[in-house]
C-alpha cells in the first residue's frame, strides 16, 4: 500500500471517529482521495503520420469531483491545426466522432450515477486562443460518479467510416488540452496532464530544390534540396543518395552525387555549382521519387549579386505558431532555402520570458553574409484600431519591445493564457499610439501592415515607418489591397510573407482549412546579405513579393529600381524582366487607376484549337475565414474531352475527375488564388460547355457535411459555345464577394517562358496626389504570381 493510500485511509479512520456513527458507501471515501480531483485523461496513440488516417481514443475518468448533470467536458486543440472537421451526424463517414458512458465499479453502498446519456459535438471557436477548436460532450439528465469514464472516438470506425485524417503536418508534441465543468456551472478547470502526440512526416514523394532565381557571373550560387512528404513535409532519417546535374542549354555541365543525412531533415546544402554559364537547369533526382527542377540565371546587368528572399513574418510555439524559434528558423534557412526570417510573436500573446528566448534564438541564428534574422513585434490591434502590423527591428540594438526605457509596454495589450487576473492591460492602442512608439527612430523600425486575421484597414498610413504593405501569405493573395494603397497615393513597396503558423516557413507548403496556400516570400535587391544592407533596402522598397516561389521581377526607370520616387521630365520608359519557373501566362502593368499595359502569352504563342480551361478563384470576404469552397462540374456536350489535368490545387483533397462520357467534377477551396482544369476538347468549335456548382463557406458550428453556403453566390450556372470561346479567346463570370469568378479561356500547346524582359512607355499624367505610380504583376501557368513593388513617377 501506497504513502497517499496510508495517507487517505488514516485519514478516513480519524474521520469516522470523530463522526460517529453515520451512513456512507462503503471504502469510497478512500477510494475517491486516491483520484485526481478533475480527473485524468488517456490516449490510445503517442505517435501518428500527418495526414493519415487513424481511430483516435481519448479515455476521460471522472475525477473526485464527479460530473454533475448539465456539466461539460472538452478536448480542445490549438486553431491552427487542419486536422479535418469533425461530424457526429453520419456514422459511415469520414471524420466521425462519438462519445460514450462507460460506467465505473461501485462501491457497497454506492448509487449508480444517472446519467441518460452524452451528446458530442465539434466547435471551431468552442474554447479559448490558442486552443479554440474543441470537442464538447454534454451530460445528458443525470450525473457522473468519481471514476466512471467518458470515452471519445476520434474517426469512430465501427459505423463503417475510414477513421479521421490527421494535421498534415509535423507537430512535436502536438495537444489535447482537456477541460471539465464538475459543477455544471460552465466554469471550466483544465485536466492536468495534457494529451501529447508526436506527429510525424510520411514516406518520401517528392523533392524542393530552392536558391537563388538569378545571381552575378562568378557568384555562389548556395542551394538547398530537400525530401518531401506528400503534404510538404520535410522527411527524416531516411538516408540514401540524390544526383543533382546541372545543364547550360542542352550541354551538361555538372554532375554528382550527394549523400542524405541518416539522422535528422533529409536535406543538404550545394555550394559547388557553375556560375559561369548565361543559365542553369538543375535536375535533382533520387529513386522512388519524381525528379524536381529550378532554374538559375546569370547576368552581370542585374542590379544585385543574387537574389535574396526573405520570410519576415514567422510564428512559432511561443504565441501561435508550431515547435520551437529554433525549429523554424532552421527549417526557413535549410528547407525553404531563404535568406532573411522575421521572428515573430503576436505581442498580445508573448511573456516576457518567451520573448526574450526568442530573441536570443535570433542572435544565435543572424551570421552575416549567410543568413540574416530579425526580431518582429506583430501588433494585435482589431481593424477597428487599424488592423494586424508588424514591427521589424531592423538594427543590432536590443529591441523596445515588449518594453521602451521608461518601463512602458508596447504591445497592443496584455492578454494571454499565462495571465494570473482576467482584466485586459491595455498599451499601445489604436495604430496611432504604436507609431509612437517607434518614430523616433523610424529609420531603425520597418512598419508593415497585412491582412491575415485583424484585417489592415488602409484608412491609416505612417510614410515614415511603414514602407511595406503584405500582400500575399499562407492566408492568401491579397493583390487587391495594394491596388487600394496604391490608389491612395500611399507610397508602399510590397512584400509577401508565410504568417506561418504551421512550422514550415520560407513558401512552406500550404494545409487545409484557413491556411491554404503556400507562404509567400520577399525578394530583396541588396548589395550585402546582413541586417544593415538588408534592412535599407526594405525600407527603400527595393522588393518584389511571390506567392512562395523563388522566382523574381525587377524593374527599372533609367537608373532608378522598383520602389524608387522618380522625378521625370516627359514620358517614363520602364524596363521589366521577369524570372519564374513554371512559364509566365500573363503579366501586367498597374497604376492608381488600375489596368494600363497586359500581355497575353498564351495568346502570343498561339492558341491550340482544342486547349481550353475553366479557372475559378478568389475569395468570399476580405476577412479571416475569406476562402471558397467551390464543388462544380464541367458538361461538354457535342464535343469529345480527350484529356484534362488540373493546375494550382493545393494537396490531395482538391480534386477533379472524370464523371462518364460529358462530365468532370472538381472540389477546391480558393484564398484569393485561382485554380483550374485545363481540358482537350475535339469538335470544341461546334460544341456547348456548361458549368454550374456552388460556392461554400466557413462552418463555425454545425455538420461540415452540410457545408453554409455563401449567401451572395450560392450556386453559379454558365453556358457557352465553344465557337464563342474560339472568337473571343477568353470569357470571364464575375461572382461578386472578393474577386470571386469563374473564367473559360484558351491556352496554348507550346511552352511558354520563364525569361521575359521588355519595356513600356508611361505618359507623363501625375494623379491628384502628385505622382503616378506604377508596378508590375505576373502570374504562372500553376497561378503562382508575382508583383513589382511600384516606382512612384513623379513628373514635372
Amino acid at each position: 500500500m501506497s504513502k497517499q493510500e496510508n495517507t487517505a485511509a488514516e485519514r478516513y479512520s480519524a474521520l469516522r471517529e470523530k463522526l460517529g456513527p453515520h451512513h456512507a458507501p462503503e471504502g469510497l471515501y478512500v477510494r475517491n482521495k486516491e483520484l485526481p480531483f478533475v480527473g485524468r485523461v488517456h490516449c490510445n496513440v503517442a505517435r501518428l503520420e500527418s495526414g493519415s488516417w487513424n481511430e483516435i481514443v481519448l479515455d476521460y475518468e471522472v475525477g473526485a469531483a464527479g460530473l454533475a448533470d448539465g456539466g461539460w467536458f472538452k478536448a480542445t486543440f490549438k486553431f491552427y491545426s487542419d486536422w479535418a472537421l469533425f461530424q457526429s451526424s453520419d456514422p459511415a463517414a469520414a471524420n466521425f466522432i462519438s462519445a460514450e458512458y462507460h460506467a465505473g465499479p461501485l462501491q457497497p453502498g454506492q448509487s449508480p450515477a444517472t446519467v441518460q446519456s452524452l451528446s458530442i459535438r465539434f466547435d471551431q471557436k468552442g474554447h479559448e486562443r490558442p486552443f479554440q477548436k474543441a470537442l464538447i460532450v454534454d451530460v445528458v439528465d443525470g450525473y457522473l460518479n468519481a471514476g466512471d469514464h467518458i470515452v471519445i472516438r476520434l474517426g469512430d470506425r465501427r459505423g463503417g467510416g475510414p477513421g479521421t485524417r490527421v494535421q498534415t503536418f509535423v507537430e512535436d508534441n502536438f495537444r489535447f488540452r482537456c477541460y471539465v465543468d464538475p459543477l455544471g456551472t460552465s466554469r471550466f478547470v483544465a485536466v492536468p496532464g495534457d494529451v501529447v502526440i508526436d506527429i510525424a512526416a510520411g514516406a518520401p514523394a517528392r523533392l524542393l530544390v530552392n536558391g537563388p532565381r538569378f545571381a552575378h557571373p562568378g557568384q555562389a550560387l548556395p542551394f538547398r534540396i530537400s525530401v518531401l512528404d506528400r503534404w510538404g513535409n520535410a522527411c527524416k532519417d531516411s538516408g540514401g543518395t540524390l544526383r543533382l546535374r546541372a545543364y547550360a542549354g542542352e550541354r551538361q555541365v555538372y554532375e554528382r552525387e550527394h549523400a542524405l543525412p541518416e539522422t535528422g531533415w533529409s536535406s543538404i546544402g550545394i555550394d559547388d555549382l557553375p556560375s559561369d554559364f548565361p543559365q542553369l537547369r538543375l535536375v535533382a533526382e533520387l529513386r522512388g521519387v519524381p525528379q524536381a527542377e529550378a532554374l538559375v540565371t546569370l547576368d552581370p546587368a542585374l542590379p544585385a549579386p543574387r537574389a535574396f528572399y526573405a520570410d519576415l513574418h514567422v510564428h512559432a510555439s511561443d504565441t501561435v505558431g508550431t515547435n520551437s524559434p529554433a525549429y523554424n528558423a532552421a527549417y526557413a534557412r535549410d528547407i525553404g532555402g531563404i535568406d532573411v526570417l522575421g521572428y515573430t510573436a503576436n505581442d498580445f500573446q508573448i511573456t516576457d520570458e518567451n520573448w526574450q528566448l526568442g530573441v536570443r534564438t535570433v542572435e544565435e541564428f543572424n551570421q552575416p553574409g549567410s543568413f540574416v534574422c530579425y526580431p518582429v513585434q506583430e501588433w494585435c490591434g482589431s481593424s477597428t484600431a487599424g488592423g494586424d502590423h508588424n514591427v521589424v527591428f531592423l538594427d543590432d540594438a536590443p529591441p523596445d519591445f515588449p518594453y521602451n526605457q521608461q518601463g512602458e509596454h508596447n504591445r497592443t495589450l496584455v492578454w494571454n493564457e499565462d495571465m494570473k487576473g482576467s482584466a485586459v492591460q491595455l498599451g499601445r492602442w489604436p495604430v496611432e499610439e504604436l507609431w509612437a512608439a517607434y518614430v523616433d527612430d523610424a529609420e531603425h523600425r520597418l512598419i508593415m501592415p497585412h491582412v491575415g486575421g485583424r484585417r489592415y484597414i488602409p484608412d491609416w498610413h505612417h510614410p515614415e515607418l511603414e514602407r511595406l504593405v503584405e500582400i500575399a501569405s499562407s492566408w492568401g493573395h491579397f493583390g487587391w489591397l495594394y491596388q487600394d494603397v496604391i490608389a491612395r497615393g500611399y507610397q508602399l513597396g510590397v512584400a509577401a510573407s508565410g504568417d506561418e503558423h504551421r512550422g514550415r516557413p520560407g513558401g512552406g507548403p500550404p494545409g487545409t482549412q484557413v491556411f491554404g496556400v503556400h507562404g509567400g516570400l520577399t525578394g530583396v535587391i541588396a548589395d550585402r546579405l546582413d541586417r544593415r544592407t538588408i534592412g535599407r533596402a526594405l525600407r527603400a522598397r527595393h522588393t518584389w513579393a511571390t506567392t512562395g516561389e523563388h522566382t523574381a521581377l525587377l524593374v527599372r526607370c533609367g537608373d532608378h529600381l522598383q520602389g524608387d520616387v522618380v522625378p521625370q521630365h516627359g514620358p517614363a520608359k520602364l524596363d521589366y524582366r521577369f524570372l519564374g519557373q513554371a512559364g509566365w501566362e500573363e503579366i501586367a502593368a498597374y497604376d492608381h487607376n488600375g489596368l494600363v499595359w497586359q500581355r497575353n502569352l498564351h495568346e502570343e504563342a498561339g492558341y491550340s484549337e482544342r486547349l481550353i480551361r475553366l479557372r475559378w478563384g478568389g475569395a468570399r470576404i476580405p476577412d479571416r475565414y475569406r476562402w471558397a469552397v467551390w464543388q462544380g462540374r464541367i458538361t461538354v456536350l457535342n464535343g469529345t474531352i480527350n484529356r484534362f489535368q488540373s493546375q494550382g490545387f493545393e494537396h490531395g483533397e482538391e480534386v477533379c475527375r472524370r464523371d462518364g462520357p460529358t462530365d468532370i467534377v472538381f472540389r477546391s477551396d480558393t484564398y484569393g488564388d485561382a485554380d483550374s482544369v485545363e481540358i482537350d476538347i475535339s469538335n470544341l468549335r461546334h460544341c456547348t460547355i456548361k458549368v454550374e456548382g456552388s460556392i461554400g463557406s466557413y462552418v463555425k458550428v454545425g455538420d461540415p457535411l452540410k457545408p453554409n453556403p455563401f449567401v451572395h453566390q450560392p450556386r453559379f450556372s454558365w453556358e457557352i459555345s465553344g465557337a464563342e470561346l474560339l472568337a473571343a479567346g477568353g470569357l470571364k463570370l464575375d461572382l461578386g464577394g472578393t474577386e470571386l469568378f469563374l473564367a473559360l479561356e484558351r491556352l496554348t500547346e507550346h511552352a511558354l517562358p520563364t525569361d521575359l524582359a521588355g519595356s513600356i512607355d508611361i505618359a507623363p499624367d501625375n494623379a491628384a496626389f502628385g505622382h503616378r505610380p506604377v508596378y508590375f504583376f505576373g502570374r504562372q501557368r500553376d497561378d503562382s504570381k508575382v508583383w513589382s513593388s511600384a516606382l512612384f513617377l513623379k513628373f514635372d
